[in-house]
């Protein structure tokens, strides 16, 4: 297990688990790596999801209605490892579920369910010497998002700091699909590039093949998680999956 992006750009592939349900998240997820993903983003719904737009945080209400907890969570990445064992899983999650679980005991079930790695939405680089910890203990690779905002010195910590890739916001605010890349995008990536030899993804807004093309200019990897979502919001349950292969497909086409 590993996480690599063979082609570029790399495609790596948000979902909120639970949402519609976790089978659906489980057959969704490995249609996705069968039609190009090289990484799954495997959300944790949270009740307070600060950072994401509408359609993330619409999916997040649906999931926690349902009763989905992290353990559920646990599960489902456990189901889609043992499906596809060569594809990059990340847990993606806000810090307040893994504070509850207990830090040591999350990153021991992260691992033991076959995650690659963990990116914690509200997890500060400079307050992170417990979970680095932990994530060095169980050979799970932190992920840290790094912002255009970020001073140098943020960024070159973040940059140290992180295994298996770096996520680059593409501009400030909360998720969601918007026509066009900002410049920022490019910027940031540059910006890291001085700090690490690691692969750079970039999210926040990457909605569609000529977004994922215009990435693969300057990075190596796309995250593509809120057109992803709102596709299965407007997608009857037993449909999603296929739905979501395609448009996968579409974005390497």
């Amino acid at each position: 297990m590993a996480i690599k992006f063979d082609k570029k750009p790399g495609l790596v592939i948000y979902l909120t688990a639970g949402d519609p349900d976790l089978a659906t998240t489980r057959d969704i997820a490995i249609a996705a790596i069968d039609n190009g993903a090289d990484v799954i983003e495997l959300g944790v719904p949270f009740s307070d999801p600060l950072a994401d737009g509408p359609v993330i945080q619409r999916a997040s209400e649906r999931a926690v209605a349902k009763g989905t907890r992290l353990t559920d969570v646990l599960g489902i990445a456990k189901e889609i490892r043992a499906a596809r064992p060569e594809a990059g899983l990340i847990l993606f999650s806000y810090l307040n579920p893994v504070v509850r679980m207990g830090m040591k005991e999350f990153a021991a079930k992260a691992a033991e369910a076959g995650a690659d790695g963990v990116l914690l939405t509200d997890m500060i680089v400079e307050e992170a010497g417990e979970y680095l910890e932990a994530m060095q203990a169980n050979k799970l690779a932190p992920v840290f998002l790094a912002a255009p905002t970020s001073p140098d010195v943020r960024l070159k910590a973040i940059a140290e700091n992180s295994k298996g890739f770096v996520y680059a916001i593409s501009r400030v605010g909360i998720t969601g699909t918007q026509s066009s890349l900002t410049s920022d995008a490019s910027e940031i990536v540059g910006r890291l590039k001085r700090f690490t030899t690691l692969p750079i993804a970039v999210g926040f807004g990457v909605s569609n093949a000529e977004h994922v093309k215009a990435v693969g200019e300057f990075a190596d990897a796309a995250v593509i998680g809120s057109a992803i979502v709102q596709l299965i919001e407007k997608t009857e349950p037993k449909e999603a999956a296929a739905a979501v292969g395609r448009f996968v497909a579409g974005l390497r086409a």
